[in-house]
């Protein structure tokens, strides 16, 4: 894939800007990004705070088959983390579905959307927000020990430059492996590298309010499996809130 980097200085939002590009036809491989956001988003519309100058923030456009949609957040994901590895040495989990956490404190976040015309897939796009040289004075005071930069935890500088670009280099990777072995493949994956252990005690969010649950894995299609009292569950959207 040529990826085509369109580099901006403020944006409210690069997965906003993504999607008007993509509604313009710009091809498969164009990617927004941008020193800040004025209103970055994160899972369930939650605003994502962005330090201007600090984080990574960048959106991929994408045209992958419809069927590919459930498992591209998990795809991206594992980019996502493989690129954290390859840039900074720091080795992250991940947490179904979008949550890049590094002990415990969440380093980044991957937001996937879709577009359509009519009833017809027409893009995808892959959004990915990183905490890269922020120290903790960055952070509002409500994120300071739950949230952490590359910075922090490598305890040296990292370039966002070089970030992006491994993380360019293994959404390809990932994606090809998507096409060739489909996304029970990238389950899988996603699953060996994911928190938390299986069996654990998590709270699920799935827009009817909390309920307390038994982690127990993720399916092939890339849905969260869980159990409650009431029998066993399966998300395909919904959001662990808390490990117990």
């Amino acid at each position: 894939m040529k990826f085509a980097v369109t580099r901006l200085s403020a944006v409210s939002s690069t997965n906003e800007a993504a999607k008007e590009l993509a509604r313009a036809g710009a091809p498969e491989g164009t990617v927004v990004t941008a020193d800040e956001q004025t209103a970055g988003r994160g899972t369930k519309g939650r605003s994502w705070h962005s330090a201007p100058g600090l984080g990574l923030y960048a959106s991929v456009i994408l045209r992958p088959p419809a069927e590919a949609l459930a498992v591209l957040p998990l795809a991206a994901g594992i980019a996502a983390g493989e690129a954290v590895a390859k840039s900074s040495g720091i080795a992250v989990r991940l947490k179904w579905p979008n949550d890049l956490l590094w002990q415990g404190r969440k380093l980044g976040g991957v937001l996937c959307e879709s577009g359509f015309t009519g009833a017809e897939f027409d893009f995808a796009v892959v959004g990915i927000g990183l905490n890269v040289g922020h120290g903790l004075g960055d952070f509002p005071d409500e994120l300071r020990g739950r949230a952490v930069s590359l910075r922090m935890a490598a305890e040296r500088a990292i370039g966002r430059e070089a970030v992006l670009a491994a993380f360019l280099q293994e959404l390809e990777i990932w994606l090809k492996r998507l096409d060739r072995q489909g996304g029970a493949a990238i389950a899988a994956a996603f699953a060996s590298r994911a928190v938390p252990e299986i069996g654990a005690e998590i709270v699920v969010d799935a827009g009817e309010g909390p309920v307390a649950a038994r982690y127990e894995g993720i399916a092939s299609d890339g849905a969260l499996l869980i159990s409650t009292p009431s029998g066993p569950c399966r998300f395909l959207s919904a959001e662990i809130i808390r490990i117990l």
